[in-house]
């Protein structure tokens, strides 16, 4: 298994886990655009969204909207930047939906993506928030 989104499934790599059901993982970007910058990933490996069966879309994307609400609720967001590659700038092959916290002012312009890291024990800390909003 050579895919590093399966392995994060499969629980054999580490990730900061912010939701779990029966189709999706969710865990926080190693590293975020903003602090609790999310990717969802289908549990069955799928390269790009033309891969996608029609029975995983509505439960990824459903996934994408309580991520968003979650944000909003418990990071303070006032809304998200909800973006999927496909091949081109896509830097793992398999299907992940990008779900970044955003408020105004905060810098994000266009598709430039800074990046940022987590200070010691803070991935946790906000990989706590998002679970404790996303349980059902």
């Amino acid at each position: 298994m050579a895919c590093l989104f399966c392995k994060i499934v499969a629980g054999d790599e580490p990730a900061e886990v912010v939701l779990e059901d029966e189709h999706v993982l969710g865990f926080l970007d190693v590293r975020p655009v903003f602090k609790g910058h999310t990717l969802l990933v289908p549990r069955e490996h799928v390269d790009t969204l033309l891969e996608l069966p029609e029975p995983m879309t509505v439960p990824l994307f459903a996934a994408a909207r309580r991520a968003a609400a979650a944000m909003s609720s418990e990071l303070g967001a006032q809304g998200t930047f909800v973006a999927m590659n496909n091949v081109v700038s896509q830097s793992v092959p398999h299907l992940h939906v990008h779900v970044v916290p955003r408020t105004k002012g905060d810098g994000l312009r266009g598709f430039f993506w800074p990046r940022t890291r987590y200070a010691d024990g803070e991935a946790r800390e906000y990989r706590d928030r998002l679970r404790h909003a996303l349980v059902d």
